[in-house]
């Protein structure tokens, strides 16, 4: 078959590049589409001039079509424009108990707020100022208070049977390094068995290793690991044949209970940096009447939703959602809450259409729906923000970072996009902002559902449209 890179210059190269504005799709589309037996109608454009306002193409724009993660672009601008580009999360802590010369004697208790990034070089940081505080020894437990949101119970394997997957994570108010470790492989040809590491280190996390070695070169899906858990994910059974190619290999998944993960991370880095615990955890709603000992503030959320954008990350926009509903409705915080804001938002505004449909707010999701007409508004209003900067620096840069990096790389459209990407099965999808090689800004929508559209066909429309509006 030929490549996507070959075929699309075939393509370029022989068809011209200025087409017809309006309702009708431009050549080079056209070709993509049939070329991969690809119906036109699973596709919805809508590409407007920022400047003028005129749309220079629109197709289907107002069939509803799952936005898969471009979603995300309306839930960190609502929170965005909502909460202030300032916002911070908080975690307190609260000693319950007296401390003498370094040693609480009694409980530690942590309440999570749902700060979305508090990975582990930010939990290393809370507890290195509890120690220099003058804290050494926990005699009694560890107390996790995650009462500000109201999750219901999840099952990780629902949406695609795969529960370990870290896309698949639930939110949670003291979430921690998104409840992923990182797996680190590393063959021993000798005795044909596999070393295993986790990062980081949870003594509470059982591997029972029953990897073997097996000649042949580095590839396969997941290296031919196969990874089961138990029915608390407390224990992972890791079996397969690795191949001797492989010098090393490394996954993230997602481990344990929101609250297990906590403690075995709150003692693996307490205990490395010299504290003394041996307690156990519980789940506790804080005392009444109390101070807390400690506010430790997370990043700024404009810093928060890049990290959401550019890599697309589905727990952390499901945090906002439960946050924006926390903060305006009700504690605790529910994604029925954070919803109704995001829609009230967008009535206020004149942007809200029936054919919306928000689900998680972060595009995992079948069900979520919008149209191209819906999400071009949303765009125009954005660029006419105050806020455009924040949100368009959280997008990811064509060819340069995030899910663009190894797209447009080396070419006249690499850092000439802002986009969000979305996939899932059967949906990939963009939406973003493109300055053409005449400097002309225009806003781009481009939501394609249709069997097989995430193996590849979807990428090659998305760019011959995209290099199509460069050239206006």
């Amino acid at each position: 078959m030929i490549s996507r890179v070959r075929f699309l210059l075939l393509i370029i190269s022989v068809l011209p590049v200025s087409g017809i504005c309006g309702n009708i799709l431009p050549s080079v589309v056209q070709s993509t589409l049939k070329f991969r037996n690809v119906p036109d109608n699973s596709l919805s454009i809508r590409v407007e001039n920022l400047d003028t306002g005129e749309l220079l193409l629109t197709w289907n724009e107002d069939v509803p079509r799952n936005p898969a993660s471009v979603i995300k672009l309306l839930t960190t601008f609502v929170a965005l424009d909502t909460l202030g580009p300032a916002y911070s999360w908080k975690t307190e802590v609260y000693l319950l108990g007296e401390t003498d010369g370094g040693v609480l004697n009694g409980d530690l208790l942590l309440k999570g707020h749902g700060d979305p990034f508090l990975v582990d070089e930010y939990v290393w940081q809370m507890l290195r100022e509890i120690r220099q505080q003058g804290i050494s020894r926990i005699a009694g437990d560890l107390l996790i208070d995650d009462s500000y949101f109201n999750v219901p119970h999840h099952d990780p394997a629902t949406f695609d049977r795969e529960p370990l997957r870290a896309y698949n994570v639930e939110p949670n108010a003291l979430l921690m390094n998104f409840k992923v470790v990182r797996y680190h492989f590393e063959p021993d040809l000798e005795s044909a068995t596999v070393n295993i590491r986790i990062d980081p280190p949870l003594e509470n996390l059982r591997i029972k290793n029953k990897l073997k070695v097996v000649h042949g070169p580095c590839r396969g899906y997941q290296r031919g690991i196969v990874m089961t858990p138990n029915a608390t994910v407390d224990q992972i059974v890791i079996s397969g044949q690795f191949p001797s190619g492989c010098k090393s290999y490394a996954m993230d998944r997602s481990v344990l209970s929101h609250n297990e993960f906590a403690y075995g991370l709150f003692k693996s880095i307490w205990q490395e940096s010299g504290g003394e615990f041996s307690g156990k955890v519980r789940n506790v709603v804080k005392p009444e009447n109390i101070e807390p000992f400690m506010v430790f503030e997370s990043r700024p959320l404009v810093d928060v939703i890049s990290k959401v954008n550019k890599h697309s990350n589905n727990v952390m926009a499901r945090q906002l959602i439960f946050t924006l509903g926390a903060e305006k409705f009700a504690i605790p915080g529910t994604e029925e809450g954070g919803r109704r804001v995001i829609e009230d938002w967008l009535t206020s505004r004149q942007l809200n259409s029936p054919a919306l449909k928000l689900d998680n707010g972060a595009g995992l999701s079948r069900n979520s729906r919008i149209s191209a007409r819906n999400l071009g508004e949303i765009l125009r209003y954005i660029w006419q923000s105050p806020l455009m900067p924040e949100l368009l620096s959280s997008l990811s840069l064509s060819g340069i970072d995030g899910t663009l990096a190894n797209r447009f790389r080396n070419g006249s459209l690499t850092g000439k996009a802002h986009i969000k990407t979305g996939r899932l099965d059967n949906v990939n999808a963009i939406a973003g902002y493109l300055q053409s090689r005449l400097g002309r800004r225009y806003s781009i929508v481009a939501l394609q559902n249709y069997t097989g559209i995430h193996r590849g066909p979807g990428e090659e429309v998305q760019e011959a449209l995209l290099r199509w509006v460069y050239e206006q």
